[in-house]
């Protein structure tokens, strides 16, 4: 089974790698085959056997194209319960000064923002192009979701960061709750 995925030609590099070293780890790692086409950014990705570990690659190489560093990517291929969430901008803004605030709003000054959700709810964050996307496990997703959505209606940061700190307490306790003591 075949699946192809087009990413941003600027991104081409980053999933070959230094000496076609990244292409031929992931290949290597999931016996599946990557053809990409570096002029028109299309990529066919071909697994013989198992089409779910063709969906993970399928979302590690979505996730090199939306701005994440292969190294941050490959986690897709690590652990199954790490998921890839696009949220597309373009919807909420209308003109290019529109995207560049609410990328801005959503970095925050000196990315401080961005640093802070990453630590806190432990996800990954990248702000490219006309997206912002978000590596983690469904649960963290769901909360980053809920943050970026009240800085896109134009909440206050201190407001988001409330929100993020209690959710950082939250996970907290059910990782605790989740912990057997004999």
């Amino acid at each position: 089974m075949t699946q192809y995925l087009k990413i941003p030609k600027e991104r081409i590099g980053a999933i070959i790698g230094p000496k076609g070293e990244t292409k031929k780890f992931i290949e290597e790692k999931t016996t599946c085959q990557l053809d990409i086409d570096s002029e028109s950014g299309k990529i066919d990705i071909t697994c013989e056997e198992d089409p779910l570990k063709e969906f993970r690659i399928f979302e590690t190489i979505k996730a090199i194209g939306r701005g994440f560093s292969p190294e941050k990517a490959l986690g897709i291929l690590e652990d199954d319960m790490l998921m890839l969430e696009v949220i597309d901008l373009s919807d909420v803004a209308t003109t290019p000064k529109e995207l560049q605030r609410i990328k801005g709003r959503i970095i925050g000054r000196g990315g401080r923002t961005r640093e802070l959700a990453e630590s806190l709810i432990n996800v990954k964050i990248s702000v490219y192009g006309k997206t912002v996307s978000v590596l983690g496990y469904a649960e963290q997703n769901t909360i980053m979701r809920t943050a970026i959505k009240m800085l896109l209606d134009g909440a206050a940061h201190g407001a988001v960061y409330k929100f993020l700190e209690k959710k950082h307490q939250e996970l907290l306790h059910s990782q605790l709750d989740s912990i057997e003591f004999y």
